[in-house]
């Protein structure tokens, strides 16, 4: 599988963490909110640039598109020999939901968006791991295919 491959399917791979994130994290007050630990991440970021981004809408986009081209790129790892997909799409996807919730803290972002709770806590690991899964679904389907 050629790289344009596997950067096509971590781009789905994304999207798909990214929708399953939009789609619950106004469910109830206890969801995760890697929107929110991204914003933070991001105006950080382009504080030591000395700039940032004051319109909130804006903010939330500029996050989003970085988020899902950060972790096309991320999951575009997942792609390789297709006998390993399946346990690096796994291995990959944990290490990114038990990062998310882990590194936040050493890194000087507050963790409580996406590590409040339990529930917060697992369900970041499991869209992460989801993400993963679908691109690791996505290659299997290219390599079918090609």
């Amino acid at each position: 599988m050629g790289k344009l491959t596997n950067l096509i399917s971590g781009l789905a791979g994304a999207v798909v963490l990214n929708i399953l994130h939009e789609s619950l994290k106004n469910k109830d007050s206890g969801m995760p909110r890697i929107d929110r630990m991204g914003e933070e991440a991001l105006q950080k970021s382009l504080g030591y640039l000395g700039t940032g981004i004051e319109d909130q809408h804006n903010l939330y986009l500029a996050t989003l598109a970085g988020d899902i081209a950060g972790n096309a790129v991320y999951y575009s790892l997942i792609g390789g020999r297709n006998s390993l997909i399946w346990p690096k799409a796994i291995t990959l996807g944990l290490a990114a939901g038990i990062g998310a919730v882990t590194l936040p803290k050493p890194m000087g972002l507050d963790p409580k968006p996406i590590a409040r709770n339990e529930k917060a806590t697992a369900l970041t690991i499991a869209y992460y791991l989801t993400g993963a899964l679908a691109t690791a679904a996505v290659l299997k389907l290219f390599n079918k295919h090609l």
